[in-house]
């Protein structure tokens, strides 16, 4: 395969790399949480076992698809030679570490297709709540259903227009990482209801209509945003800067790949609006 992928070769690659998140998503539940070794990276995030045995599935999965893509993964990122300037594979092997070390639900395997800096195609799967939500720009998103390594049914999932006058907004929050300016941010739309979740589920809830907007205005990584940048772009919303402005990615600007803020609209209209 080409480094080049287009929406056409994305489509032919939903199904296998579907197919590979869910079996990360296993690995990673038949870890013992009370039993594994935690351990600190040179940032200070965790990191675990779990994390680790999903990204070697994922690697040696995208070895064999395909060979020729490059791929920036969070457990591996020390390794990577900026910018990428056509396609690539961008892989949080376990995001939401903190919520899996608590015990907690919210984590995913996150698995993203770059095309050119702007995500093509995104696949967020929480497997312990046996969800995945995956999408590519210009062809749609759905919610599939997994359980283990086995993929069910896919429903087409769309994101909804923001609320009327007097309706509140469903504003996504973290559980883990709040700073007051998305606090204002969320405070400036009244009668606003809070939903509080972990890791890029956040993106998934957008995507199928649950949630209306998910502010965050503090630094996370592309590995963090990718993939769940792709699937809501895909269900119909869209993801901007703080100003509104597009998301590049793979570029390594200043020697990092690090988002400095973002918002993920499920109405891309509310975007003039604020």
């Amino acid at each position: 395969m080409k480094e080049h992928i287009d929406t056409e070769t994305a489509s032919r690659l939903m199904e296998p790399l579907t197919a590979l998140v869910a079996r990360a998503g296993e690995a990673i539940l038949a870890v013992n949480r009370k039993a594994m070794r935690v351990e600190g990276k040179l940032d200070g995030s965790p990191v675990t076992e779990a994390d680790l045995a999903a990204d070697r599935i994922i690697a040696e999965g995208l070895a064999r698809l395909a060979p020729e893509v490059p791929t920036l993964s969070e457990e591996r990122a020390e390794h990577a030679t900026p910018p990428f300037r056509d396609s690539f594979f961008l892989i949080d092997p376990l995001d939401g570490t903190k919520e899996f070390v608590a015990g907690r639900d919210e984590f995913t395997v996150n698995v993203a297709i770059i095309t050119g800096g702007v995500p093509l195609l995104g696949i967020v799967a929480a497997p312990a709540l046996g969800l995945a939500w995956r999408g590519i720009v210009g062809r749609g998103a759905e919610r599939v259903r997994i359980d283990g390594g086995r993929i069910g049914t896919a429903e087409p999932i769309h994101t909804r227009t923001m609320p009327k006058a007097g309706d509140p907004w469903v504003a996504a929050v973290s559980r883990s990482h709040g700073d007051p300016r998305s606090e204002a941010f969320i405070a400036s739309r009244p009668g606003v209801v809070r939903c509080a979740l972990g890791s890029a589920v956040k993106f998934g809830r957008i995507a199928e209509g649950s949630v209306d907007i998910y502010p965050r205005f503090g630094p996370t990584s592309e590995w963090d945003v990718g993939a769940g940048c792709a699937v809501v772009t895909a269900a119909g919303g869209k993801v901007t800067d703080g100003q509104g402005g597009e998301i590049r990615f793979g570029e390594g600007r200043g020697g990092s790949f690090l988002v400095p803020e973002f918002v993920a609209w499920g109405d891309p209209g509310a975007v003039r609006s604020y």
